[in-house]
């Protein structure tokens, strides 16, 4: 977690993590996250320094100039991206 500097909703069952390197990491969800991809936000507790394939994730829904917690939604498993070629 403390190299992760950014990460971006790309739809409902995927989300990408960019690292401090540059580096990005793809993870793909086992089902469809409701409202993930709407809202393009979400938030995570997690007792180890680190994100797995077991940890949830829950969507920030916005609501009343606030946020509030939506579905949570497990994660799956970490893919390292590689640049395609030109």
């Amino acid at each position: 977690l403390s190299q992760v500097r950014s990460s971006r909703v790309i739809d409902g069952r995927t989300i990408d993590f960019t690292t401090a390197g540059g580096k990005v990491y793809r993870n793909t969800l086992p089902y469809s996250c409701p409202g993930l991809g709407f809202e393009e936000k979400f938030a995570f507790k997690t007792s180890l320094n680190q994100l797995c394939s077991v940890d949830i994730i829950y969507v920030l829904q916005s609501f009343g100039g606030g946020l509030t917690q939506g579905a949570g939604c497990g994660l799956g498993k970490f893919q390292k991206m590689e640049k395609a070629a030109k």
